[in-house]
């Protein structure tokens, strides 16, 4: 075993690079449940002491403590929002909302799917992605039936508005989560610099969905009528329940946007929201509900990644940024942006960013926060944005296609790419003038 460990120590960063890429591989496979792979590559990389189990050296803090690599920050603001979605969701107050938005559609299709778009982006810079889209799924397939139309086209607009509303906020997508942990980055410095120009992609998107898909948005009048005359009397489930949610809810994003007074972490304003309700729940019940397996994923790559960042990897790839692009800003910004783009496109964008981050502090450390500055915007644009090109580019592309399958209308891996292609172009040429005009000229 000794021999095997000066083994790995002589060529950590081979070993490290090659454990990390193999996880990848089999994450884009799809074959082994992703969080398997990577709590098995985390494993690994700890056995194979390309990061420390033991917590000190001496009376000193050991830097290669594998626990130091895994970001609580993300971990607690992940599972705390799940909490608190969960329970307000009980009280039926989203779907409340999104039939309150049909019903002054008045049924009209187009402007039902532009509505659908609105509410979908909107609640995913609130609420993670997947959340969204399992709330909004069963409205979209009520309406469909409704106004006897193909839900095709509502489904992939939702898609696209979920993972580009998702990219506005911190907390709108796991990968913005990512980056504000590891870059200081607020819940307001993503509104303030995000915001303008996920509402130009936004409207952009949609307006081309509308005309790409005009000839199946047709509905007969009386089928329209039935829909504009919804009865939303009795969504609401739990009156309390919806009261408490709201001004939680309220509450928490009020915390986040007011980080740069009061100081307390995003993460601690979740967890303070999540623990007041879950004073009224039997948490056993809720509990139950959290993705344990995107949160057990993320535990366990970033002690893959870790390793990588412990064995001097991240800092040779964070060098090699600097050599190909000379040093050059704009050039450094727009091989992040794009690259980020496409490879979000074609593997899950959390691994993705949970690599780049460690790479872009490197690169802070060398060239300045000045110089990295923008850079932290043209990863988060790429990797949210890039999630659109492909039906496996995000999660909740996945949860959707699944579900529309499962209901009798599959969206194929080829349908699915020749829209998310072209939305992804786009989204990524309005980002690159955006990040050229506002950090770069």
């Amino acid at each position: 075993m000794e021999h095997l460990h000066a083994l790995v120590q002589a060529h950590s960063v081979a070993v490290s690079a090659a454990i990390l890429l193999i996880a990848y591989v089999f994450i884009a496979l799809e074959k082994i449940p992703k969080v398997t792979v990577a709590l098995v590559g985390a494993a690994i990389t700890i056995l194979l002491g390309l990061v420390s189990q033991t917590k000190l050296v001496g009376e000193n803090i050991n830097p290669h403590y594998f626990i130091n690599f895994v970001d609580f920050n993300v971990i607690f603001l992940l599972v705390s929002m799940m909490i608190i979605v969960n329970i307000a969701t009980r009280s039926g107050m989203f779907n409340w909302i999104a039939n309150e938005l049909l019903k002054f559609t008045k049924g009209h299709p187009k402007t039902v799917l532009f509505t659908l778009g609105i509410f979908t982006a909107v609640t995913s810079a609130f609420l993670d992605n997947v959340t969204t889209v399992i709330l909004i799924m069963p409205v979209t397939f009520f309406i469909a039936k409704e106004l006897d139309i193909n839900p095709i086209p509502f489904l992939i607009t939702e898609i696209f508005a979920s993972n580009i509303g998702g990219t506005a906020t911190l907390i709108g997508d796991p990968p913005n989560i990512i980056i504000g942990s590891a870059a200081g980055l607020s819940f307001m410095d993503f509104l303030k610099e995000l915001t303008l120009v996920v509402a130009i992609i936004f409207i952009v998107v949609v307006s081309l969905m509308i005309f790409v898909f005009r000839k199946s948005l047709k509905a007969a009048p009386e089928k329209m009528e039935a829909v504009a005359n919804l009865d939303n009397s009795k969504t609401i489930t739990d009156y309390p329940l919806m009261i408490r949610s709201a001004i939680v809810l309220l509450l928490v994003i009020l915390g986040f946007v007011s980080h740069d007074v009061t100081h307390i972490e995003t993460c601690v304003t979740a967890m303070l929201g999540a623990s007041f309700l879950l004073l009224f729940e039997k948490p056993k019940d809720i509990l139950c509900d959290v993705e344990w397996n995107t949160i057990f994923f993320f535990i366990g790559l970033f002690i893959i990644i870790g390793g990588l960042e412990a064995s001097g990897g991240i800092a040779l790839m964070a060098k090699w940024i600097l050599d190909i692009t000379q040093g050059s800003q704009q050039a450094a910004a727009m091989l992040i942006l794009w690259a980020s783009g496409f490879i979000s496109g074609i593997i899950d964008n959390i691994p993705y960013t949970a690599t780049m981050t460690p790479m872009l502090l490197s690169i802070q450390k060398t060239m300045g926060t000045d110089y990295t500055y923008p850079l932290w915007w043209c990863l988060s644009l790429g990797a949210c944005l890039g999630g659109n090109m492909t039906i496996i580019g995000a999660a909740a592309n996945v949860i959707v296609s699944e579900s529309a399958a499962h209901k009798g209308h599959p969206i194929s891996f080829m349908g699915f790419l020749k829209y998310g292609v072209v939305t992804m172009l786009i989204s990524l040429i309005i980002s690159s003038a955006y990040i050229y005009l506002k950090f770069l000229h």
